[in-house]
């Protein structure tokens, strides 16, 4: 039986299922128990909603987000005014998101080294730098494609184990479904959900699917392929990261633990692997980290160059220098001496608030006239409406309580 190819959804799944999914969900878990899976319910939603509007974009008018929005903006005012926000919320959100990506790297190499018995000085500089160095190479050479498809397979074999660890545990599923229908947000816990938002609906997928589709399709009446690749994809995805929080909510909810390394997260893994569960889920979210170390600069490059109206070829200067500079910023940000999981929260919550801005854009170039009679309809509107006045709730919430005012 020949295996259906993989599509540019299924490389959207791979890039959210980072160390960022695993961290976060299992901070989710240990500290609110099944609360907070509606987040992650909603986040798949989302990102059906979003990346189907991308998919439609890139097939339809072959290009991606940046060039749509940089031909969208008549104007010279609202051209900058779009360079500047796209740029921010690409600069920071990816240079953030990184640095998360190369820091769950890292602490996937602590964790396989420390349970070998043997200790690297410099780890927390030495394993930044090495795994920047294995991207750049992967990167620069063009061939990174062969390298990250065996790595999707190390993440798949880490989700896999987490479906069926979530299976073994045995969870509350009355508690569980609860939490799945029933939105609420506990004291204490709005950074949480949005960053169970931001490392789902991750802002440089849509700039990345975008560009992908244009290159796996060609036209309009191969629409139908591109929504079944993303509506059995994306569901995907989301139920690995459903698996990670409740089999962390089992393990973990209501012992005081705190979750701060590779270390922490292993013993959700014990009852399948026993003692090689550490190394295990080290494997698992080093092969993580490089693959979204991968993505992240990718993506990054192919949105600015779109709406910098630069040269989209993998070897232009202009493209690599994009992508080289967000891979030093992870490299920099994951070196600095930040705990990696303060770094790799950041990064999600940073890409929460930054979703509003990216889906405004989106929606607006879902109703020019380029897309003739495959715009917006009503209900996609609306549902579309529903993700940004959502982000933007949780982000004014969040931006509230930091300065004191809730």
């Amino acid at each position: 039986m020949k295996l259906p190819q993989v599509g540019p959804a299924f490389l959207v799944t791979a890039a959210f299922i980072g160390p960022g999914t695993v961290i976060t969900a299992s901070i989710a878990g240990a500290n609110y128990g099944f609360a907070l899976l509606w987040a992650l319910l909603f986040s798949v939603i989302a990102t059906l909603i979003l990346q189907e509007m991308t998919a439609r974009l890139g097939i339809v008018t072959q290009q991606g987000l940046g060039e749509n929005i940089r031909q969208a903006c008549k104007t010279p005012l609202l051209r900058g005014l779009a360079i500047v926000l796209v740029l921010s919320a690409i600069v920071i959100g990816n240079g953030a998101y990184q640095s998360g990506n190369i820091s769950g790297a890292s602490l996937g190499l602590v964790s396989i080294v420390e349970n070998l018995g043997s200790e690297v000085p410099f780890a927390q500089t030495l394993f930044p730098l090495l795994i920047g160095i294995v991207a750049f190479f992967l990167l620069i050479s063009g061939s990174y494609k062969l390298i990250e498809k065996a790595l999707v397979l190390l993440v798949a074999v880490m989700s896999l184990a987490f479906i069926i660890t979530f299976i073994l545990t045995k969870p509350d599923l009355a508690v569980l479904f609860s939490g799945l229908i029933k939105p609420i947000i506990p004291d204490g816990a709005t950074l949480t959900v949005i960053a169970l938002i931001g490392t789902t609906v991750v802002p440089y997928n849509l700039f990345l699917h975008a560009a992908s589709v244009s290159k796996k399709w060609q036209s309009a009446t191969q629409l139908p392929e591109a929504r079944k690749d993303l509506y059995i994809s994306i569901p995907l995805g989301g139920l690995i990261s459903m698996a990670i929080l409740s089999t962390a909510a089992t393990e973990f909810f209501g012992q005081q633990v705190s979750i701060t390394s590779a270390a922490d997260i292993a013993p959700s893994l014990q009852p399948l692997f026993g003692d090689m569960a550490s190394i295990f889920i080290g494997i698992g979210l080093f092969a993580a980290g490089i693959s979204s170390a991968v993505t992240a600069p990718l993506a990054a490059a192919f949105a600015l160059s779109g709406i910098l109206d630069l040269n989209k070829n993998l070897h232009s200067n202009s493209f690599k220098a994009i992508w080289i500079t967000v891979l030093f910023l992870g490299i920099l940000g994951a070196s600095l001496g930040y705990k990696p999981i303060v770094i790799i929260w950041f990064a999600q919550v940073a890409n929460g608030i930054l979703l509003p801005i990216v889906t405004v854009f989106l929606l607006w170039i879902m109703n020019t006239k380029t897309l003739g009679s495959y715009r917006n309809n009503l209900w996609q509107n609306s549902l579309g409406l529903v993700v940004v006045l959502v982000s933007l709730m949780l982000s004014a919430r969040s931006l509230l309580s930091a300065f004191g005012f809730l």
